[in-house]
């Protein structure tokens, strides 16, 4: 696969004479929040981190995503956090956009490079510094790992997108596969943070229609996304949330590839009772 250039956020501020009008929705199905729409004035901070900003993605509200959190965090040098989770149910994948860090998990000390990727399960002990000399981007999902008796949690995984051959989907040629860090059979974990990749001309060519709540965030390219019963442009930097059961599909164009970042909760019983969400 070719070298990877993923998109990553400045902020910054649009001029007076801009217009307003964006591809920003927000529905009962699905939300678009484009790249444009993550400016200085919608960052947000958080307890215990220094010299550090992020964009907030998705969270867990009524309407809107249930299951999980993403951020984009962006670390200044000398940046980061000696107590970066306060809560202790909490699992989290990072990956790495922009820069390096500096992450220490269970008193061992890993250099996530761009593209770098770990998986920190729930209860653990980490810190995380950007020890460069350049501002960092990375993407951090955080969801409440549910529990099974007779099951452990996960251990840590710490990896490199380009350390990973992609899984081609049966009957494309190529055209369509994905970049697991986890192994789907592994029914410890609870949700799954892949890459997902189109060359031009790859399509979903069904309206997929299941279970998972979905967080894509497009890494490179351009590409027609089905979301619901809307047909909508989406390109490098744009966020996409899909409710359970919300239709997808998408279409590549081109003239590039076309990859986005995916979360899914995934290895679970469904709740019967909604408090216990």
């Amino acid at each position: 696969m070719a070298k990877s250039n993923y998109f990553a956020p400045t902020g910054g501020h649009p001029g007076q004479d801009q217009l307003l009008t964006d591809r920003a929705m927000f529905t009962e199905a699905y939300a678009v929040i484009p790249k444009g729409t993550m400016r200085d004035i919608v960052t947000s901070y958080l307890p215990f981190w220094d010299q550090t900003r992020l964009w907030v993605l998705s969270r867990p509200l009524s309407g809107f995503a249930e299951s999980f959190s993403q951020y984009i965090m962006e670390v200044q040098p000398g940046g980061g956090s000696n107590h970066p989770e306060t809560d202790p149910s909490a699992q989290a994948v990072l990956f790495v956009v922009e820069g390096s860090v500096t992450l220490t998990l269970s008193g061992q000390m890993h250099v996530l490079e761009t593209g770098g990727y770990a998986y920190i399960p729930p209860e653990s002990e980490w810190t995380l510094r950007n020890s460069s000399d350049t501002v960092t981007r990375f993407h951090w999902v955080r969801k409440a790992y549910e529990a099974v008796p007779g099951l452990p949690s996960p251990e840590a995984i710490i990896t490199n997108e380009n350390d990973i051959t992609p899984n081609e989907m049966p009957d494309t040629d190529g055209r369509w596969s994905t970049t697991r860090f986890a192994d789907p059979l592994d029914l410890r974990h609870d949700m799954h943070v892949n890459i997902v990749n189109f060359e031009p001309g790859g399509v979903i060519p069904f309206a997929e229609t299941h279970v998972m709540e979905h967080g894509l965030y497009v890494l490179e390219g351009k590409a027609v996304y089905r979301l619901n019963q809307d047909w909508v442009e989406v390109e490098a930097g744009d966020y996409m949330w899909l409710r359970a059961f919300c239709p997808q599909a998408c279409y590549v164009g081109g003239p590039g590839r076309f990859r986005y970042l995916l979360y899914k909760d995934v290895n679970r019983h469904m709740p019967l009772k909604l408090s216990n969400r």
